[in-house]
């Protein structure tokens, strides 16, 4: 019972963080800004690579936090004992 309670707990803060971040997001410095936005006015789709570029280079840290973070988990971890009657 415990398992599920927990389960559906996870199920609940993914949807709530999920629906708090939004859908599309843009990092960028203010040098970087200026040169995307100066060449998107200009027919150039340099800017739109450039955004996806920096958001991977973001997203590759968490990444592999979350992979150590999962080795971990599953190494360290306490298996339950059964009893048996």
């Amino acid at each position: 019972m415990v398992y599920i309670r927990q389960f559906v707990m996870a199920v609940v803060l993914t949807i709530a963080a999920s629906s708090i971040i939004p859908l599309r997001s843009e990092a960028q410095c203010a040098m970087c800004t200026l040169n995307a936005e100066n060449s998107t006015k200009e027919g150039n789709t340099q800017g739109k690579g450039l955004n996806d570029g920096i958001l991977f280079l973001l997203a590759m840290p968490f990444i592999i936090g979350a992979g150590i973070g999962i080795l971990w988990y599953k190494k360290y971890r306490v298996k339950p004992q059964r009893k048996f009657l």
